[in-house]
């Protein structure tokens, strides 16, 4: 990492801190502060719907498998979620639906996937600290789940999710039962990630931003690892600085700032997205 980006790191850590959106060199360096909840809410449907067109984007739909979610700000057992059935690609905000954790939509109009349900309900009933959480079944990230090994850290991008991941053994058919749902919250514990054994990947994080990059970094890194361990031996780095590296590029800040020129990028060639 660059002098210049670990004073970025450390001034969006500062920012944090403080609980403001710290600004350096006109980029902003945490999260947005908000005036009211249905500011909040109309925030994070925005980001939410990004996320699922930027999912389209690297390839990660696959039918109508697939499901990011985003706790309601006033309603805690609330979460936003996409309608099943629909492609990720046309998704706008008006279009997620409200579901509460028995499963019924309270806003929109939809169906709702029972396995986002059975997981993700209760990922947010586990994890208070946890606003918005991604899975997908994504090629490479399915790939690394076939062959039981935890992500390396044999890169910078790959030290986010040292000591940060987990591999979750147990697979039983498509997830429609919350008692699932739990064994995938209590494997995941206080962690970032999981690899879902023979299934994919699975993110967390304190913004739909920052859940969602993980889950784009995490399926990039399982490509690399990949195609290393076909190349040869992975060399992995000593487990002192991969700690500190994720200390550098894996924080929750980290995760958030790192979706900023994604968010651009798919606002700028989709402003339909904008409304």
């Amino acid at each position: 990492m660059s002098a210049a980006q670990d004073q970025a790191a450390s001034a969006s850590a500062s920012a944090a801190a403080a609980g403001t959106g710290g600004v350096l060199g006109g980029a902003r360096l945490a999260p947005p502060s908000f005036s009211s909840p249905a500011e909040e809410r109309a925030h994070l449907k925005v980001r939410l719907a990004a996320a699922f067109r930027l999912f389209a984007f690297y390839g990660f739909d696959e039918g109508a498998a697939g499901h990011i979610t985003a706790r309601d700000p006033e309603r805690p057992d609330h979460f936003w979620v996409n309608p099943f059935g629909r492609h990720f690609a046309c998704l706008t905000p008006k279009d997620l639906l409200l579901v509460n954790h028995d499963g019924e939509v309270v806003e929109g109009e939809g169906l709702v996937n029972q396995a986002a349900f059975a997981i993700h309900s209760r990922l947010h009933a586990a994890r208070p600290d946890v606003l918005a959480a991604a899975h997908s079944h994504s090629i490479y990230g399915k790939a690394l789940a076939a062959i039981d090994t935890p992500l390396l850290p044999f890169c910078q991008d790959a030290c986010a999710f040292f000591e940060d991941h987990v591999i979750h053994e147990a697979y039983s058919g498509v997830v429609l039962d919350t008692q699932e749902g739990d064994g995938i919250a209590e494997s995941l514990g206080s962690r970032k990630a999981a690899i879902l054994k023979n299934h994919g990947l699975l993110t967390v994080g304190t913004t739909v931003d920052a859940a969602a990059w993980w889950y784009i970094a995490m399926e990039r890194c399982a490509q690399a690892q990949l195609a290393a361990m076909a190349a040869g031996t992975v060399a992995s780095l000593p487990p002192e600085v991969a700690r500190h590296t994720r200390g550098q590029v894996g924080s929750e800040i980290a995760g958030w700032f790192s979706f900023q020129p994604l968010f651009e990028m798919i606002s700028a060639r989709e402003p339909e997205l904008l409304g």
